[in-house]
């Protein structure tokens, strides 16, 4: 019998990106970790996009900031968020 691979979604938050080249550079920094499947960008240009990740595990958060800043980007803080 052979079992279920279990995956994680991971969503987060970048910011500075414009166009579909930006949701490329970001793509391709994310799917070279290691256990990444899937990566879905939601582009709100020059805004805060939405960055949809599944993995085989859990990913670090240090690892992800990294590849996203490789790509020339970066997580959205806190004061990145829009008001409540």
């Amino acid at each position: 019998m052979k079992r279920g691979t279990m995956t994680t979604t991971d969503t987060f938050r970048v910011t500075g990106m414009t166009c579909e080249h930006c949701v490329a550079a970001v793509t391709d920094e994310l799917t070279s970790l290691v256990g990444v499947r899937t990566v879905d960008v939601e582009l709100v240009a020059g805004g805060t996009s939405t960055v949809t990740v599944t993995s085989e595990a859990p990913l670090d958060p240090g690892a992800v900031a990294e590849a996203v800043d490789e790509a020339g980007y970066a997580l959205a803080g806190p004061r990145d968020l829009p008001l409540a």
